[in-house]
């Protein structure tokens, strides 16, 4: 969703980071061994982040909210869906530009700038870490997620393969005959007869789907 605002993706990086597999620098066990080369990784991208706006997938479907009640559950750790004027978003990985507490994960800091450092501390006394789940971390947030899904009267999917878990599960939570929109360039394989694809980017794609939701409304 966030690559056409040149964001890069883990897949971008091949994942790889200069000289360390991505894996090295996204783990609790990363934390444990190197702190400061983690804390120096996501500043990178954060920094990136701070340099971003918003592409035309985003404001799309930002506009959204115009006509239903919409709320976006997104892989991405970035802030552009607010940004471009979302309400209503949920992350499922983390957020970029939050740290929080290593003693007590419910302190979550909004960061107001793109460098976090050794020596950063919660109101606890403890060192802040990236607002991120890392491999080898639960995504706790899915359990908030699926009540949208089973909820939901219609359901967009842009830009994801749906091969990442457990995020590619949720479309299992669907009642059956929900109608799904998928935009993507590339077809991912969604086992779901209802399903209409838009083989096109989010920027380009979206002003698409809006069309075909204006015929739901």
């Amino acid at each position: 969703m966030s690559q056409e605002s040149g964001l890069k993706t883990f897949r971008d990086m091949g994942g790889m980071w200069e000289q360390y597999d991505v894996t090295e620098v996204a783990s609790p066990e990363a934390w444990e061994a190197n702190p400061g080369l983690v804390l120096r990784f996501y500043n990178e991208r954060r920094k990136q982040l701070f340099e971003t706006k918003p592409n035309n997938g985003h404001v799309g479907i930002a506009k959204l909210e115009k006509w239903f009640d919409t709320t976006i559950v997104t892989q991405n750790v970035d802030d552009l869906h607010e940004i471009a004027g979302s309400t209503n978003v949920l992350h499922l990985h983390g957020e970029l530009r939050k740290a929080r507490s290593t003693k007590d994960p419910s302190l979550v800091y909004t960061l107001h700038h793109w460098e976090l450092k050794m020596g950063d501390l919660c109101e606890l006394g403890s060192q802040l870490r990236p607002h991120i789940v890392w491999f080898g971390e639960q995504v706790t947030a899915i359990s908030d997620a699926i009540p949208y899904i089973q909820q939901a009267d219609i359901m967009v999917v842009v830009g994801t393969s749906l091969v990442v878990y457990p995020a590619a599960g949720l479309l299992n939570y669907l009642r059956p005959g929900i109608p799904v929109f998928v935009v993507d360039p590339n077809v991912p394989a969604v086992n779901n007869e209802n399903v209409k694809y838009i083989q096109k980017k989010a920027g380009e794609g979206i002003n698409e789907l809006i069309s075909e939701l204006e015929k739901l409304k």
